[in-house]
């Protein structure tokens, strides 16, 4: 199998300084050629000596209808490339690529200017999307002067939630925190989540539960109650709109509660819980288990979705 390494982003995004940058470096030099596919023209140029070093020829491809697998195939036959990079355009739906059958994507990194990401990101949502939600890695570079990093952050996380958001400002990666900017107070006795509040909450917990370890949270949810799960246990939880009306997906951690056997498949419920840090075996590990100190029925909410617009 051929590996193949897709890189994604609008134009300007910062795509080609990416892949210049990498083929420089000594970890990426192999035996053998590398095949570079051009979707698309950027203002930046390859440096012919970094093209010999690193054993990399390029093929421009202007038209989407070129990029197919046959076309595909015999440009790889031609240059007998061990391996594809592919700087895929930014305009062309990753959902519609059709690459030879002896090709295997290893890894897809999206690029994305931050300066522009709001525009894109308001007006262009569902091509966004496709471009990140198989992209292993999530790189926003020209950070610099943007304060609400975290806001990107967690719009990600909606469409990707596996994937690594890095930030880089001029002075490279950025080491953010973002606690001061969630929507609710964690040191009041009982952390009161909303709406967007329960969405931010799902999101954050992933990658900072040290943050929630202890703490008591009330939110109103639908309860889940998967078969597979042990007695006294079911998921408090919501319906979360990631980017359009077709990409729903609930958002829910188990939770320990004595009465779970009597509570009725999707009713609604006033949720009182601490948080702790357990082992889970759908987590595959670790992760956040919630302990009811109360489950009290309520109305559905005037808005049952969640919408991370």
């Amino acid at each position: 199998m051929k590996p193949v390494y897709m890189i994604n982003g609008f134009l300007e995004s910062g795509k080609s300084e990416f892949i210049k940058y990498t083929l420089a470096q000594p970890y990426f030099q192999i035996k053998g050629k590398t095949l570079l596919f051009l979707c698309e023209e950027g203002e930046v140029e390859f440096d012919s000596e970094i093209l010999r070093q690193s054993k990399t020829e390029i093929e421009v491809i202007d038209e989407e209808g070129d990029f197919n697998a046959g076309h595909l195939a015999e440009l790889e036959k031609k240059h007998n490339a061990e391996r594809i990079i592919i700087e895929f355009n930014g305009m062309w739906n990753p959902k519609d690529i059709k690459l030879p059958f002896f090709w295997n994507v290893e890894q897809q990194i999206t690029i994305i200017n931050a300066v522009t990401f709001p525009t894109y990101y308001t007006n262009m949502r569902s091509l966004l999307a496709e471009q990140i939600r198989k992209s292993e890695m999530i790189i926003f570079n020209r950070c610099d002067g943007i304060e609400d990093l975290g806001s990107y952050k967690r719009n990600i996380k909606a469409v990707n939630p596996s994937a690594d958001v890095i930030f880089e400002d001029s002075n490279g990666e950025i080491d953010e925190i973002f606690e001061e900017d969630l929507p609710y107070d964690l040191n009041q006795d009982v952390i009161e989540l909303d709406n967007q509040g329960y969405g931010i909450f799902y999101l954050d917990a992933m990658d900072h539960l040290e943050r929630y370890i202890g703490k008591k949270l009330r939110f109103t949810a639908m309860v889940l109650k998967p078969e597979s799960f042990p007695k006294g246990y079911f998921v408090p939880g919501r319906m979360a709109m990631t980017c359009c009306a077709e990409d729903m997906a609930f958002l829910g951690y188990a939770c320990e509660y004595q009465g779970a056997e009597q509570l009725t498949q999707k009713e609604w419920v006033q949720v009182t819980a601490t948080v702790s840090k357990e082992y889970w075996a759908d987590y595959k590990g670790e992760g956040p288990i919630l302990h009811a100190v109360s489950v009290e029925k309520t109305k559905a909410p005037k808005e049952e979705i969640i919408s991370f617009a």
